[in-house]
């Protein structure tokens, strides 16, 4: 290893290092606000809405024959 590789090496291990007490000094994420029941209901009546509608599409659908 010739001494520019050295160098190389070394700068990008202390890089390396500082990047990662960098990253663990750091203030922890802050966690999403937790929604709203009216939030959670919409959501869910959405979801129903959505499940009611497709199988309806499904039951007007001819059946596909099996082989």
């Amino acid at each position: 290893m010739n001494h520019q590789q050295q160098c190389g090496a070394t700068m990008s291990g202390g890089a390396f290092i500082l990047l990662l007490i960098m990253g663990c000094a750091s203030d922890q994420p802050k966690s999403l606000p937790q929604p709203t029941p009216d939030q959670v209901r919409g959501h869910g009546d959405r979801a129903f809405e959505k499940l009611k509608q497709e199988e309806q599409e499904r039951a007007t659908r001819p059946p596909t024959p099996r082989y």
